[in-house]
């Protein structure tokens, strides 16, 4: 009797580092954006809405080339999986997201509230939802069948 593990036989194709390092850089930049939303919420301090627009920015320059990264790796048969095309739909949704609120942040700051607020959650929420597909195991685990 064979004791070794056999893989199962779904072809796997992790990610690269430094691309889990492009969408894991985009979530503390949409985190700060949030946080400075709140921020102008609370003071009307309009210099809050100036660095939620900059965080933002900063956020779509990390996640641009990472959706960019994970299209291209979808030319390899062996990443197109059910987790794969969630993940690059759900980075795709973030970065849809983050630049409709890149453009609510391009109002008058008088007028971009509640709206910059929400939009910045609705941010939050999606990276949060990409990373878990990224880091949460999803696409770096391999099944062993014993």
């Amino acid at each position: 009797m064979d004791t070794h593990p056999v893989l199962v036989a779904q072809p796997y194709r992790p990610l690269h580092p430094v691309h889990l390092l492009l969408v894991s850089s985009a979530f503390p930049l949409f985190l700060g954006g949030l946080f400075a939303d709140i921020a102008y919420a609370q003071t009307y301090e309009i210099q809050w809405t100036n660095f939620a627009s900059w965080l933002i920015a900063g956020a779509l320059v990390f996640a641009g080339p990472a959706l960019v990264w994970a299209l291209l790796s979808l030319l390899a048969p062996t990443a197109r999986t059910r987790t794969r095309f969630v993940y690059v739909g759900l980075l795709a949704l973030t970065c849809v997201l983050g630049f409709l609120n890149s453009l609510i942040h391009a109002m008058d700051a008088w007028q971009k509230m509640p709206q910059a607020l929400v939009w910045s959650v609705l941010c939050v929420i999606s990276i949060c939802a990409t990373l878990w597909f990224a880091l949460g195991g999803t696409l770096r685990r391999r099944e062993v069948v014993a």
